[in-house]
Formats: structure tokens, sequence, C-alpha cells
């Protein structure tokens, strides 16, 4: 009887084991964070935001920098804006030098930002060469320590792939990830199969990303984000103030199809990323497939990827995205 039951148990744990490998914690000093962010198109990525520098200030995070996938010229003075209501006026910020999208936000309150908050940058060029940003902090980290959390486009992480060795490094910009990232996990795709924003912008820095990126990668699709309605609660809180409720505001009542909350997709991203899978997710492994902007999947139980599955009911992950996005800062 008693082999049975540590035959059991063995079963039990390696289950477990299985299930949770894309959720271990770093204890009481954080997940070493890069967020990687389109911030402009929509506004979900200001929320994600919000919560970045929430869960850095509950300790859950350690912030490393904010890189911007996306050239338009309000962008990094956003960022920076967001940083520094949080009271992280120095964190780094990057963005693309090449080839890369210049996306706007329709509903216009990257201007409202920068109008009302205060800031030092600009525009966007006045920013550092993301790869740089990336071969800097990165070769400063711990070995398999650095998360990085792509709400955006695919190119910077293409171009770090891509960077030679350099001053900053003597590692290519794949043997650098291969050696200090130790996970990454994106705001990408629809499974197991669509075609998603942030993969067809720039599908082929996303094609190559994801078939050449040397650490396990955790999707949060399309799907995911899609029923999580957030922001009408950020709206009316009366004792809110700061950047994140006067973007909601703005932007919901714009869009009829926002009027039960804006979806939710950067925030499940950041959400994963410092608190892992379990209790709000499971996962389905396998690799993700990329072409021309579309992807598909193929099941392998231990295959490099994973993507988010539903298990933590809608309702309590709103209530628990919203409350991170109100967090007012130290």
């Amino acid at each position: 009887m008693k082999s049975m039951l540590e035959k059991f148990t063995f079963i039990a744990c390696f289950f477990l084991w299985s299930v949770q490998a894309f959720s271990q914690p770093y204890g009481n000093k954080g997940v070493p964070m890069i967020l990687d962010t389109d911030i402009g198109p929509d506004y979900d990525d200001v929320g994600a935001l919000a919560m970045f520098h929430a869960l850095a200030d509950k300790g859950e995070v350690s912030p490393l920098a904010v890189v911007a996938s996306n050239k338009h010229e309000l962008v990094a003075p956003c960022i920076e804006v967001i940083n520094t209501f949080y009271g992280r006026p120095q964190l780094p910020i990057g963005a693309p030098k090449g080839e890369g999208a210049t996306k706007g936000a329709t509903q216009g309150w990257p201007q409202m930002l920068v109008d009302k908050y205060p800031h030092t940058l600009q525009s966007t060029s006045q920013v550092p060469n993301a790869v740089s940003v990336y071969r800097r902090i990165l070769a400063a980290q711990p070995d398999k320590s650095v998360t990085v959390v792509t709400i955006g486009f695919l190119t910077n992480l293409a171009d770090l792939l891509a960077s030679p060795a350099d001053s900053l490094s003597g590692l290519s910009g794949l043997d650098l990830v291969r050696r200090k990232v130790k996970l990454l996990v994106s705001m990408a795709g629809k499974f197991p199969e669509g075609r998603e924003y942030n993969v067809f912008v720039d599908s082929l820095a996303s094609q190559r990303v994801f078939a050449e990126w040397p650490t396990s990668i955790l999707f949060s699709g399309f799907e995911i984000g899609a029923e999580i309605k957030t922001g009408l609660e950020v709206v009316r809180n009366e004792g809110l103030k700061g950047p994140v409720k006067d973007v909601y505001a703005l932007s919901l009542p714009l869009a009829p199809a926002d009027k039960l909350g804006r979806m939710s997709w950067d925030q499940t991203a950041v959400l994963v990323a410092a608190r892992g899978t379990n209790p709000y997710f499971g996962i389905k492994r396998g690799r993700m497939l990329v072409d021309g902007g579309h992807n598909s999947w193929a099941d392998d139980p231990m295959g490099p990827h994973a993507y988010l599955i539903p298990q933590m009911p809608t309702p309590y992950l709103t209530q628990l995205i919203e409350a991170l996005m109100m967090w007012e800062g130290r």
C-alpha cells in the first residue's frame, strides 16, 4: 500500500511540475524584467505598463527597462510619462533605429499624456537603439535570470538575435539571449491558429523570433485577453488620478465595442510573467509556427513553447487585473 502511495505521489508531483514549468517564482527579489511594448496603436499597453510598475512596487518585479517596438514620435515620451508618474523616471527606454512600424493611436491619448504630464523626451528618436539597451542590460544580469515580456511587435527581438558581438558584450545576440534570458512571455498569436496584430505587423521578425529564440516562450493569445474587459472600474474610481485613468476615460467612450471595457491582451502577459501561470491559467505545450503573419500550432508535450488556456473564472481575473491597473504608486 505504501509503495503504491509513494508511486502515486511521485506521478502527481511530476504532473504538477510539468504544469508549473512556466510558473517558477523568483522569491522576494522580484522577477528581473524587460518590457517591450508598441504602446500607441491600442491602450491596453497603458494598463499593462501600470501593472508592470504596480508589481514592481509590490516587490514582484525588478524592472530593468521599457523598450518600444513602435517608432511613432510620441511612444517614448508616453513611456517616460508613465514611468515618471510611478516614480521611475530613470528607467532605460529604447526604440528601433532601423526598419520598424510607426503606429499612432486614433483616440489621441498620446498627445493628451504629453500635454498634461511631466516628461523630458520630445520624441522617440531621442532614445537609444533598443538593441543596445537590451545588450547592455542583459550583459550585466546573472545567467538565466531575465524575463522578457513583449506586448507589441517582434522587431526589437529579431534585431537582438541578429546583433553581433560588440563593446557591450562579447557574445552574439543569440548567445547573449541564450545565456541571460530565462523566459520570453509574448502577447502574440491566436490559438490554436489565426492571424493576430502583433504577429503580422512585422511578420518577418515574428517568424524569425518564434523559430530561433533559444529559451522557452509562453504565449498569451488574442483569445485570452479578448474575454477580459477592463477600464470601467478605473474610470469610475473617483479617488483615482493619473495617466491610466485619463487614457481610459478618454478612449473607452470612443468605441461602441468598448462599452463593457477594453479587452486586456497585454495585461495578461505581464501578469503571468510576474506571477506564473497558476492559478490563473493552464497551458498547452508545443511549438508556434508563423507563415506570412498567420500562426499555427503543433502539439508537443516536450515542446519549447506553450500558450495559455482559461482556468480562473473571467470575473476574478478582471477584478485582479483592474486592481493592479488602479495602483497609485509608492
